[in-house]
């Protein structure tokens, strides 16, 4: 039950999907990145603005009790040196070599310079952080210290919760930046789908964006206007095929019998020769023009596909060897599929080199040549009417390819066109998978 058709139309989709969001190159990912550096870099700043605040604070704070105390313990050192009365409590000032030899020798500094009580911030021992102060007492040195090692895991403590913040700021900035951004990329992909569409020939697709919304919408109402623009240029020259072919068909007849009625004669040959030609081209014109419209009705049903292509080639009066692997039945209209083969052996024959062989493979049909293979602007544009890409595939008007691929379309199928390895065009008819059908055995 899990795989019918709708999953297996779903996996691709999925896959695509997962791989566009896994592209590092993407659109959304360069947002991401660039909202993820500014948050980091704005939390990066303000951690370390507050960080350095704060510790400067906490050192000035430090600095004044330190030298408060200094005070307070010189009058004690002074009254402990006369035999002064005490208030019973130990001392709370060191004396000499009991002061750290950092302390020592700013004190000895500081006597040299004149500029009176010293600190001194020791950090050696994280488990004890102090703030010395220390001077000149009486010719020896004295010194008292602040304990800071509750301030230190204050300060630890605040960076820690400042680490987190921007963390937590990033949790919810970056699924928002993927959230907007995705909406920003869905309307790009939305004008890119319909861009792909109207190169496909849809040309009816618009992505209904309107103008002055925002940038997006303008991009949307230009595609828009480009592909009203488009639609009209390629239907007035639908216009003009269709008319100029119905209008040259009441002539055409005309010439026709009048070149019919000429004596035999090598000029009477040329001319309805000519005549002949100018013929198939109002005819192709024709054909053109009714698979411009779109009024084209398919009529289908099962026909063996290696004969009927083996008999289209007989049909052409072309050299072509026809190899057929099994017994393949396709169901579809034999007349377009005819008129299809015919125009690709035919436009293999006369602008390619021999030999040219057609091979019939389940619901494939693949024309080859061996001449200079098929120029690069068709193979990139595909077949255009009165467009033959390049001389060295002889001269024509473009509308065999142009044909073939209208039919193709019409019965459902899709043509391929291609250049082997080795030199030569390859064009493969690819008929839809549903239009195989299994030959009934009779009797």
């Amino acid at each position: 039950m899990g795989n019918g058709p709708g999953n297996d139309a779903a996996s691709p989709r999925a896959a695509r999907i997962a791989l566009r969001l896994a592209d590092p190159r993407s659109l959304r990912w360069k947002v991401v990145a660039a909202v993820t550096l500014a948050t980091l870099t704005m939390a990066l700043g303000m951690g370390v603005l507050v960080h350095r605040t704060t510790e400067t604070r906490s050192l000035g704070i430090a600095r004044s009790n330190a030298l408060r105390e200094l005070g307070l313990e010189e009058t004690r050192f002074h009254a402990d040196r006369r035999g002064g009365e005490t208030s019973g409590e130990p001392p709370a000032y060191y004396v000499g070599n009991e002061l750290p030899d950092p302390l020592l020798a700013r004190i000895a500094a500081g006597t040299g310079t004149g500029t009176g009580p010293v600190t001194w911030y020791d950090d050696r021992n994280p488990m004890r952080i102090r703030m010395w102060a220390g001077q000149m007492a009486d010719g020896q040195p004295l010194g008292v210290s602040v304990d800071m090692t509750i301030d230190d895991l204050s300060r630890k403590a605040l960076d820690r919760h400042m680490r987190y913040a921007a963390l937590a700021t990033l949790a919810v900035v970056v699924p928002t930046t993927l959230l907007a951004a995705e909406l920003v990329l869905r309307r790009l992909r939305r004008v890119a789908g319909t861009a792909r569409r109207i190169r496909h020939g849809e040309l009816d697709a618009r992505t209904g964006g309107r103008a002055g919304k925002d940038e997006i919408g303008e991009i949307s109402a230009a595609v828009d206007h480009m592909a009203d623009a488009l639609q009209e240029r390629l239907h007035n020259e639908q216009r003009f095929t269709a008319d100029v072919a119905h209008e040259l068909r009441t002539p055409l007849t005309g010439l026709v019998t009048a070149a019919s009625l000429l004596p035999e004669s090598e000029a009477t040959d040329l001319v309805q020769g000519r005549v002949q030609v100018l013929r198939h081209l109002i005819d192709d014109l024709l054909e053109v023009s009714r698979l411009d419209t779109g009024t084209e009705q398919l009529e289908a049903y099962p026909v063996p596909l290696g004969e009927l292509v083996t008999d289209s080639v007989r049909r052409a009066g072309v050299d072509a060897r026809v190899d057929v692997t099994g017994e393949p039945v396709v169901r579809t209209d034999p007349r377009r599929l005819d008129r299809i083969v015919t125009n690709l052996v035919v436009n293999a024959h006369r602008h390619g080199g021999a030999p040219v062989r057609v091979t019939v493979q389940g619901t494939r049909v693949v024309v080859r040549d061996n001449g200079p293979g098929f120029p690069a602007e068709i193979l990139e544009h595909g077949p255009q009417r009165f467009r033959t890409g390049s001389a060295e595939r002889g001269h024509g008007h473009g509308l065999g390819l142009t044909i073939a691929t209208g039919q193709a379309r019409v019965i459902g199928a899709r043509l391929e066109l291609a250049n082997a390895p080795d030199g030569g065009a390859i064009a493969t008819l690819i008929l839809p998978e549903e239009t195989a059908a299994e030959p009934t055995d009779e009797g």
